[in-house]
């Protein structure tokens, strides 16, 4: 209803205005100043060195020199990383480590892990693929943003300079600049002209240049950062390098659960009927056989057994659950039915997962539900497990406080581990406040 602009409209406008002389703008120039030499530099070293190597291949030269030059190219990329992410703001990850290279024992086993570097070869791909980015960036700067400079503060330098020219007649002009032969810029109204085509060239140059620095960014993650297949490699080593430490630790825990526990209660149940066994055999030989006592240790005894057996049931049950034996099903009925709030469950699955998948969606949503009841006190809670697309899709949802986070050092870590060992996945929806939405996403089959 009103007539003032919108901040949403406004502020686009504002920014195209500024953007010619904004500090983003500003760093960008610097990146094509700097890229621009370093990429035809770049292009004249990769097609060198290849054609060398490549002329010198059947020598013991030819290999060492092609395995040097693409490690050269990917210790530039370093560097072509750290200027995207230090004046263009884009962040882009880098390819895993040659780890082959650093295992590997002997030069022909060296030279071999160096020249099988993809990483490598991509950085020196980028080398060549980039030359003409390099020229458009010199032609843009130079071409668009310097002579659009030249054209934009000509009235200045104009008056100040007066400077002439003549024209293929002879008639002279007090004018520096000129359109064919017949148009020349010399008087105020044809000078301020120039000047208002001078802006529009800055614009257009600034933005064929943010259209270049684009499509170099898209270059850079192509060929300068890892591929899907090196990043789901790199995720599931961590993922099962955490998992192997979390496997590590519950098998101490149950050494320690054992030792503590079940252990402790059966060297006293042991302890006690022996006392038991020395009065009955005492009473055996004659002497007066004290019942009260022999009958106090046999029930002590009796009670420790029943403790043991009760503790080593809940220790088998934290290894495997035994209701998993009859699927996901009941197995998450009875995990329901022993949580400390009310539970919904809804199962539709229509095939049995692997034991592995089951195992796993077990103890995702037990933790789940124990964190919820844990650190966002809610009142209900809902669980449900549904087949869809192939996937096992588990979630888990509560209406507490809200506020959890997925990611390592997070009270989800552990699970988030171990979705990733059968490549599957889980996010996070909790905002502050709830209610929170825990989705896992597993394969049916490993």
């Amino acid at each position: 209803m009103g007539g003032g602009p919108k901040i949403g409209e406004a502020f686009p406008m504002k920014r195209f205005l500024l953007s010619p002389v904004s500090g983003r703008t500003a760093r960008q120039y610097l990146f094509a100043l700097v890229s621009a030499p370093l990429g035809l530099a770049g292009f004249v070293y990769a097609v060198v060195t290849l054609a060398v190597g490549g002329a010198l291949s059947f020598t013991f030269v030819g290999l060492p020199l092609i395995a040097l030059a693409i490690h050269l190219a990917r210790q530039y990329a370093k560097l072509q990383r750290r200027m995207a992410r230090g004046l263009l703001g884009v962040d882009i990850e880098a390819p895993p480590p040659n780890l082959r290279r650093q295992n590997a024992h002997g030069l022909l086993a060296k030279l071999g892990a160096a020249l099988g570097d993809l990483p490598a070869w991509r950085s020196q791909l980028y080398l060549l693929v980039r030359f003409p980015l390099g020229i458009a960036y010199f032609v843009t700067l130079g071409v668009g943003v310097v002579e659009g400079l030249v054209m934009l503060t000509y009235p200045i330098w104009w008056a100040v300079f007066r400077p002439t020219n003549t024209d293929s007649h002879g008639v002279k002009h007090q004018s520096a600049l000129q359109f064919g032969d017949g148009f020349y810029f010399d008087n105020w109204l044809r000078a301020l002209l120039l000047t208002v085509a001078g802006v529009v060239w800055i614009y257009a140059a600034v933005w064929i240049l943010k259209f270049l620095l684009w499509l170099d960014s898209l270059l850079m993650k192509a060929l300068l950062g890892p591929t899907n297949s090196e990043r789901r490699v790199e995720e599931l080593t961590v993922s099962r390098a955490h998992a192997v430490d979390d496997s590590a630790a519950r098998l101490r825990r149950i050494e320690r659960d054992l030792h503590d526990g079940a252990q402790a209660q059966l060297v006293a149940l042991a302890m006690q009927l022996g006392e038991a066994k020395e009065n009955l055999d005492a009473g055996g030989n004659g002497a007066e056989l004290d019942l009260t006592e022999t009958r106090t240790l046999i029930d002590t005894a009796h009670r420790n057994a029943k403790q043991a057996i009760n503790e080593l049931r809940d220790l088998a049950r934290g290894i495997h659950p035994a209701a998993l034996d009859t699927g996901l099903r009941d197995a998450l009925g009875t995990l329901a039915a022993r949580s400390a709030m009310p539970v919904t469950v809804n199962v539709a699955l229509a095939e049995r997962p692997d034991r592995a998948i089951e195992t796993i969606a077990y103890f995702c949503a037990a933790e789940l539900l124990t964190n919820a009841a844990k650190h966002a006190a809610p009142t209900r809670a809902a669980l449900s497990v549904v087949q869809e697309e192939g996937q096992l899709h588990l979630t888990v949802e509560d209406d507490g406080r809200g506020g959890a986070q997925v990611g390592y050092g997070g009270g989800l870590a552990g699970l988030l581990d171990r979705v990733r060992t059968v490549e599957g996945s889980l996010a996070v929806d909790s905002p502050q406040g709830g209610p929170t939405r825990v989705f896992v996403k597993l394969p049916m089959h490993v």
